[in-house]
Order: structure tokens, then sequence, then C-alpha cells
């Protein structure tokens, strides 16, 4: 059903409803929208021209403007047209070009994409009165600012760069372990058992089928990662390599992990996904930062027979053996309020599709 252009059914609001919100005012822009920032189930969002280093990472607070706690809190401002350097252990606040009038039944929830994550560069929104982050009130009407803090590596960045991106949703959309139950059992959402408990679990893979590469551990001393340059860079300047050839590792306190799933997953056509960040159960370490799986991911892999998820992994105080198909984490699955016109992957040059152990898009292959 459909009122005034929009999707009225409870869901994930699917491309064509994000393109409905536009076209009625409840998404702007300072820059017309490009016909690439629209995904399957989420819109990409753009950094604007400045940013400010702070002294500290923080949130607004109820009924307060960032724009306050920047007069507080900024250190200096920096412009980013002719490209800037964001200088890795630093907290910036960069305005976006976009801003949201929601309707009052529409909230929003937002991720870093899935490069960002892989570059270990926190990235998360904010907005005015906002007392969490990457999270988007109903009816919010006001500007959407991110935080950025370049953990590993110092990037160069410029405006219009896409950094994270925000799903649109009415009601509730989550999935719960029945559901999903059967969804398996119609059509398998993980190759092999389904461990089903708040959602769908997964494990790591660290024993790789040709015996050799488990993952990648980012180095501590690397150069700086223009975002705007794609297969351009070699892992061995910015990465060592790890063989686990006992099916484990030890995770070292504050060091960063690119490792693979042990599963390949299927979000179907009529769904979408997102990886819980962290379970404190599992092990002193939080994986995946970047958690949004479009409709259709894995799903023209192998015949529909799904796709690995990678891991961007990241150990707290302790270090901590992982072992292989030690289970780390979760895929909590929503329904779409209607299938997109376009799934991730078809005609969309998705980089990740079909993937294993992968970097992000800017080292060469």
């Amino acid at each position: 059903m459909r009122q005034n252009g929009l999707m009225r059914q409870s869901g994930v609001l699917p491309d064509h409803a994000v393109s409905g919100l536009i076209d009625s005012g409840g998404i702007r822009a300072d820059a017309p929208f490009g016909k690439d920032q629209i995904q399957p189930a989420s819109l990409d969002l753009r950094l604007g021209d400045e940013a400010w280093r702070v002294r500290a990472s923080f949130l607004p607070g109820r009924d307060r403007r960032i724009a306050e706690r920047l007069e507080e809190l900024a250190m200096h401002r920096i412009d980013l047209g002719p490209g800037a350097v964001l200088e890795k252990g630093c907290v910036y606040v960069v305005p976006l070009q976009e801003s949201l009038a929601l309707p009052e039944d529409i909230h929003a929830v937002a991720n870093a994409k899935s490069s960002t994550g892989r570059l270990d560069l926190l990235t998360r929104m904010i907005t005015d009165g906002g007392t969490e982050f990457d999270r988007v009130a109903p009816g919010y009407r006001g500007p959407l600012y991110a935080e950025i803090c370049p953990r590993s590596f110092s990037v160069l960045v410029r405006p219009g760069m896409r950094l994270n991106q925000i799903r649109f949703r009415r009601g509730q959309a989550v999935l719960d372990d029945a559901a999903l139950r059967r969804r398996h059992a119609a059509m398998p959402l993980v190759d092999g058992a389904a461990l089903i408990s708040g959602g769908l679990g997964f494990s790591v893979d660290l024993r790789p089928a040709d015996g050799g590469l488990a993952g990648y551990r980012a180095k501590p001393h690397a150069g700086v990662i223009d975002l705007a340059r794609i297969n351009h860079y070699d892992p061995a300047e910015f990465w060592e390599e790890i063989r686990a050839d006992r099916g484990r590792i030890i995770l070292d306190p504050g060091a960063f992990y690119i490792l693979v799933s042990r599963e390949s997953v299927h979000v179907p056509p009529d769904c979408a996904a997102e990886m819980a960040p962290y379970l404190a159960m599992v092990g002193e370490f939080r994986v995946h930062y970047a958690g949004f799986f479009d409709p259709g991911f894995g799903h023209a892999a192998a015949g529909g027979a799904g796709a690995r998820g990678v891991l961007e992994v990241r150990c707290h105080e302790a270090p901590f053996v992982l072992e292989h198909g030690q289970v780390v984490g979760r895929l909590v699955y929503e329904r779409m309020a209607a299938p997109p016109e376009r799934l991730y992957g078809e005609a969309l040059k998705s980089s990740y599709q079909g993937q294993g152990l992968k970097l992000s898009k800017h080292f060469r292959s």
C-alpha cells in the first residue's frame, strides 16, 4: 500500500521508497543526489566541505545541538575542499551533505560502509539531540554529522566521499528466531547447520581449505591512504599476513585484524541483515564495525549458495586465543517493507559480492 508516494508497510524501506522520501523532502541534500547513492536498502551519506578536529568523542545529549557542542570541544576547523588528512588516533566531526525531515512513523539507523570498516576507520553518525550513535529518532528534522576516528591508518578525504550509510525503517523489522528457522528451512540462510539464537550465529575460519592465508593484521606505522585511490596500494605496505597453521591465532590488545567467516551466508531479496558488532560472552574483542548486509548478499554467488562475511576484529584489554570454528557473532535479519528494485551485486558493481577473505577496495588484489 502507498500513501503520498511512500510505502506504508512496516520493515526496512527499499530503494524505491528511499527515492520516495527524497522526492517528498524527507531526505534533503546540499548537492544533487547521485544515481548510485541509493543502495538496495540504504542511502550512502556524503562528507561536507569542512571538518572539525575535536578533543574527544561526544554525544550532544537531549535538547542539545551539535553546533553548540562544537563551540565547547572543537580544536580547529579543516577545509576538506583541496583534500585533507585525518590523522590516526584523532577524532573529527564532519557535517554531512544530507539532512532529514522524517515522517513521524519512520526512524533510521546508520553504519559504516564495508570499505570504511575494513580500513579500521571508525565512522559513526550523530544528530542534534542524539543520545546514541548511529540512531535517528522517528520524525527527526535536522542535520546529520559523521564522527570519524581513524584507528589504524591516516586517511586523505575530500567532500562528497561516502564513509557511512543510513537505513530507514517503519515499525518493527527484526525477524525472531522462529521466523529465522522457518526461513532457513525454506531456503538455507547458511551452508551447513544453522546456529539460531538472537539471530544467525557465525564462526571464524582459521583453517583455509588451501592451507594458506587466514587473515591480515594492520601494521602499526603505515602511510596515508587516499580514499579516492581504488585497487592502488600494495597490501604488504599496510598489512601483515596471518598464517594459522594450528587453527588458532592470539589476538593482541589494540591490534586490528581482517578475518573471514567459516560459513557462507545468504540474505534473501525480501530481507536485509545487520551483523551484531560485539557479544560480550564470546571474548574480549569486537567483530565487524561495518554491519549492513543488503538484500541479495550471497544470492547470486555460487548459484545462491551464499557468500562468506569478512570480519573486522579488534582485540580489547587482554590477549585472546581465537580458535577455528569459534562463534564470534550473529547476523540479525530484518524484513523489507517490499523487495528492492535492484539487489546487491546486480548491476551495482558491488565490490564484495561472492567474497572470501578480502581487503578493502583500495588495495591491489
